[in-house]
C-alpha cells in the first residue's frame, strides 16, 4: 500500500514537469531572447512574416551587392533584377542618400524593389509570372505656387538660400536670362530679383523648386523680365512683348573667373613679346570647366592645330561660325560632322598649344568677317504668334500683378540686415 501510494506522486511529479517544460519552451518560441539571441530569433520571425520590408538609404561607397548579402538574400535574384533593369536603369548606378525598398515572400524571394532615383523619379521593379519588370516611374508631387523676392550682396546663388535645392533655382534662372544677362561678371550689388515659381512637396515636405513661372530681374538699373509660356508643345520663356529671350547663342560658352584679353587689333602678345591682333576672347577660368557649344551647329573640325592646342570649330547657321582653343580636352563624340545642341559641353578649359596658363580662347566670324563676341548682336528666337497673342497677354498680367507683390527690401535695408524677402507656401 505504501509503495503505491509513492508511485502516484512520482506520476503526478513527472506529468507536471513535462507540461512546464512544454510551457516554457512555447514561451521561449514566441518571446524574443536576449542579446545575440534576441537579433537571431527576432530576424527570423521577421522574415517570416508576410510582408516582409527591407528598407534603407544606400551608404557611401554601398552596392546592391552589399545591400543583398547584408540581408541574406539570394544573389541569383541580384543578377536577374540588373538584367530587367538594364534598359531602364542600371543598378550599379544607385547613389549614396538615396532609399530604397525590398519586398519578400515568406520563401525569401524578391517580389519587388522600388530605388529612388532622384527627386523627380523611382524605379520600380516587381516580380510577374514572366519574370522580374522594371519601369521608371514618375513622382507625384503636391504642386504649389512661391514668390521669392531679394537683393543681392554678392551672387544670385547665397541670395536664394545656401542649400542645394536654391543653388539649382538661382541656375534655371541664369539659364533662362542667359541671352541678356552673364551671371558670372553682370551681377551688381543691390540688383534685385522676384520670382514665381513651383514648389514640389511630397507627404507634407518640401522636396524641390519645380517650374519657373514667371521672373523679374532687376541687373544694374536695367529691367528684365520673363514669363514661361507654351505654343505649339514647346515651352519657351518670354519678354513683355512676347519676344523669345532664346536667341541663336549664348552670350558666353562658359562661367569665368574673369576675360584677360578682349578684342583687339593690337595687342602686346605675352610670349611672342609683339604687337599681334588678338581676334577674339580669352576666358580665364580654373582648368576642367566645361566648355559649352554657343549655339547650334555642325562640328567642322576638332582635333590638334598649332598654337591654337585642342582646337574645336562649330558651323553655325546664318553663316555664323565659332572657334573654341587651348582645350585640356575635347568631349567624347565631338568630331567632324557631328552635331551639337546649344549648351551641350563640347569640351574643357586648358592651356595646350601656345598659352601662358589655363583659358579658352574663343573666336566668332560671319561669312568670313571677323566679329568681337562681347559686342555682336545676336538674333533672337521666335515671338508668339499673333493668333496667341491675347492669351499670352491674359497670362503676362496675372503674373506681372504676382511678381509685383512680392516684397523686396531696399538694398540699404538688404545691407544692413543681410536678409532676403521670401513670400512662399512654405
Amino acid at each position: 500500500m505504501r509503495n503505491r501510494l509513492l508511485v502516484i506522486p512520482v506520476v503526478a511529479l513527472a506529468a507536471i514537469l513535462s507540461l512546464s517544460f512544454l510551457f516554457l519552451t512555447e514561451q521561449r518560441a514566441s518571446t524574443p531572447g536576449e542579446g545575440t539571441s534576441q537579433g537571431v530569433s527576432g530576424n527570423l520571425q521577421e522574415r517570416s512574416s508576410k510582408d516582409q520590408k527591407i528598407e534603407g538609404v544606400v551608404q557611401r561607397g554601398e552596392t546592391m551587392f552589399d545591400i543583398f548579402k547584408r540581408n541574406g538574400l539570394e544573389l541569383s535574384q541580384l543578377h536577374d533584377l540588373k538584367n530587367s533593369t538594364a534598359k531602364v536603369f542600371r543598378l550599379k548606378n544607385i547613389r549614396p542618400g538615396r532609399p530604397y525598398n525590398i519586398t519578400l515572400d515568406t520563401d525569401n524571394n524578391v517580389v519587388s524593389l522600388i530605388y529612388q532615383i532622384d527627386d523627380r523619379a523611382t524605379l520600380d521593379i516587381t516580380r510577374e509570372d514572366r519574370g522580374f519588370q522594371a519601369k521608371k516611374v514618375v513622382i507625384d508631387y503636391v504642386v504649389r505656387e512661391a514668390l521669392l523676392g531679394g537683393v543681392i550682396q554678392t551672387n544670385l546663388a547665397s541670395a536664394l538660400g545656401e542649400d542645394g535645392k536654391s543653388e539649382v533655382l538661382a541656375l534655371d534662372l541664369s539659364d533662362i536670362f542667359s541671352w541678356d544677362i552673364d551671371f558670372a561678371t553682370d551681377i551688381r550689388k543691390g540688383d534685385v530679383y522676384r520670382v514665381v515659381v513651383e514648389e514640389l512637396w511630397l507627404n507634407g515636405e518640401f522636396k524641390r523648386y519645380g517650374e519657373v513661372l514667371s521672373a523679374e530681374f532687376e541687373n544694374n538699373g536695367t529691367l528684365h523680365r520673363a514669363y514661361r509660356y507654351e505654343v505649339d508643345g514647346r515651352v519657351g520663356y518670354f519678354d513683355d512683348d512676347g519676344n523669345s529671350l532664346r536667341r541663336a547663342f549664348l552670350k558666353a560658352p562658359l562661367s569665368y573667373r574673369r576675360i584677360s584679353s578682349g578684342f583687339t587689333r593690337n595687342r602686346f602678345h605675352p610670349i611672342l613679346k609683339r604687337r599681334h591682333p588678338h581676334l577674339g576672347v580669352d576666358y580665364v577660368a580654373p582648368r576642367g570647366t566645361p566648355v559649352s557649344a554657343i549655339g547650334d551647329g555642325t562640328v567642322k573640325f576638332a582635333g590638334w592645330k598649332g598654337a591654337n592646342g585642342r582646337l574645336i570649330i562649330l558651323r553655325h547657321p546664318m553663316g555664323y561660325t565659332t572657334y573654341y582653343g587651348h582645350l585640356s580636352r575635347i568631349s567624347k563624340g565631338v568630331r567632324s560632322g557631328a552635331k551639337v545642341a546649344q549648351g551641350d559641353v563640347i569640351g574643357y578649359v586648358g592651356s595646350s598649344g601656345r598659352a601662358t596658363g589655363p583659358h579658352l580662347h574663343f573666336q566668332m566670324n560671319r561669312h568670313g568677317r571677323i566679329l568681337n563676341p562681347l559686342s555682336v548682336k545676336l538674333p533672337r528666337g521666335k515671338e508668339i504668334p499673333k493668333n496667341r497673342m491675347e492669351d499670352f497677354r491674359n497670362y503676362r498680367t496675372g503674373m506681372k500683378e504676382a511678381l509685383a507683390s512680392i516684397p523686396v527690401a531696399s538694398p540699404d535695408r538688404a545691407d544692413a540686415e543681410r536678409q532676403t524677402a521670401v513670400a512662399s507656401s512654405r
